[in-house]
């Protein structure tokens, strides 16, 4: 390990890098990061890079919570270990150099707290069963000139929604995207201006978990910087004002066994496949306290924006927060794929995917059925009928999620009791500093924070 460290740290120095981003994602889906000079990074590959382990307890203000038993004091440290297989350096800050990080305990174990090792934990759990995910996310962010307040008060570009002349005054910053996601090993499946507020949306390739959520660390980090060299600002926040559609991150899922993808389907996933969509569904509340964490997460999941308010399925529903992609003779049968709409940018990466799995690999084993697909939108029903279609409305308020989040034994296997109990400790916090606070000046306060 330390050799091939010192091999990379010596012909990224040839090339002009100077320091290398040990990055990760903390609790509230926030990047943070300690910067190695170059030629520290053997050592640091060696025995890692002291950081307090209350980072898992920084609620999205930086604030500092000691609600949780496990990390109640100031005392403690934990080791970041650069993960040398996904080292890259940074087309759009050639000086720097990028490369996730894990979190270790003194004595080398995996801190359990480590969002990401929780990930690789529920991976090789679902392999043991012969399960493998593919996941890709896709990513909206709203732009903006650098300074910039608010979006609302200075857009980034002026639309119309998904036109190729919204893009025009930006053509240098889309450029710079696509020259550095190639060089930072990125690859796009499309890229355009969305629906909401000075919007854009790119979509990350399908890999495997873990390196679904490291790439989209780095495309955060991809984006910022090539925002800021072409005199602009983006906010991936859930929401950039009150009342425009919000930031989704939509996350894509199939899941195979011996190389075949269970979702596989024309109207619906086969039997096994069903079972991986049931047990998304039956864990979805949970799910979503953990994929869209934030207040303003809540706020976004509105009726009628594209957004996901209600629990159920559809078959290309755009309004479902379980949107069935099903194959065709154009794209093959392995195109299938699950969307997971109530995703958004306050969501830890790791997290995300690891609940995700879990639920979903749980309803495989269980074989658990889904109710009939729903093609309308709930939100224009009736409550009798959305009740009598078993249709309920996702929690609205921070109390809600914790229920939910609580009520669900899978979710907090998946994470560990360590991490969980901060991960719960963390929301509370939130969730106070938000306490009769104005969802304008709610939104404001996360708008700059991811």
């Amino acid at each position: 390990m330390t050799k091939a460290a010192s091999a990379a740290a010596k012909d990224l120095a040839l090339a002009g890098v100077r320091g290398v981003h040990l990055a990760w994602a903390d609790n509230n889906g926030i990047p943070r990061s300690r910067i190695v000079p170059i030629g520290g990074l053997a050592d640091a590959a060696a025995r890692g890079v002291g950081a307090t382990t209350l980072f898992a307890v920084f609620d999205t203000h930086d604030r500092i919570t000691y609600a949780h038993s496990g990390l109640a004091t100031p005392s403690g440290d934990i080791r970041l270990f650069p993960v040398l297989g996904r080292l890259r350096r940074l087309a759009g800050q050639p000086a720097l150099a990028w490369v996730p990080a894990r979190q270790v305990l003194a004595d080398g174990a995996p801190s359990p707290y480590c969002q990401r090792t929780a990930l690789q934990r529920q991976v090789e759990a679902a392999a043991q069963q012969g399960f493998e995910l593919r996941a890709g996310f896709e990513m909206e962010f709203a732009v903006a000139p650098a300074g910039s307040v608010d979006i609302a008060s200075a857009p980034g570009h002026a639309g119309p929604a998904y036109s190729p002349h919204a893009l025009v005054p930006l053509d240098g910053f889309i450029a710079a995207l696509l020259r550095d996601f190639d060089g930072n090993g990125l690859r796009i499946g499309q890229l355009h201006a969305e629906y909401g507020l000075a919007q854009l949306e790119l979509s990350l390739a399908a890999t495997d978990p873990v390196s679904a959520a490291d790439d989209q660390l780095l495309a955060r980090q991809t984006i910022h910087a090539a925002a800021h060299a072409h005199g602009l600002r983006v906010s991936f926040a859930p929401l950039v004002s009150p009342e425009a559609a919000g930031n989704g991150w939509h996350v894509h899922t199939s899941i195979r066994r011996h190389g075949r993808n269970l979702l596989a389907g024309s109207a619906a996933p086969e039997r096994e496949g069903a079972g991986y969509l049931a047990g998304l569904l039956r864990d979805l509340p949970a799910l979503t306290a953990v994929t869209a964490p934030s207040v303003p997460s809540l706020t976004r999941l509105r009726p009628g924006y594209f957004a996901s308010a209600y629990t159920f399925w559809g078959v290309e529903n755009r309004e479902a927060p379980l949107r069935y992609v099903p194959g065709s003779e154009l794209l093959g049968a392995d195109h299938a794929n699950l969307e997971l709409k109530p995703c958004d940018a306050a969501a830890n990466p790791y997290l995300a995917l690891a609940v995700l799995l879990a639920a979903g690999v749980a309803g495989l084993t269980e074989r658990l059925t889904p109710p009939a697909p729903i093609e309308a939108d709930p939100g224009t029903w009736a409550e009798t009928e959305r009740e009598a279609r078993g249709v309920h409305r996702l929690p609205v308020t921070p109390d809600e999620q914790a229920a939910a989040l609580a009520g669900s034994p899978r979710i907090a296997d998946a994470l560990g009791p360590e991490l969980f109990g901060a991960f719960q400790a963390v929301r509370r916090s939130d969730a106070e500093w938000a306490r009769d606070k104005p969802l304008e000046e709610i939104v404001r306060a996360h708008l700059w924070r991811y």
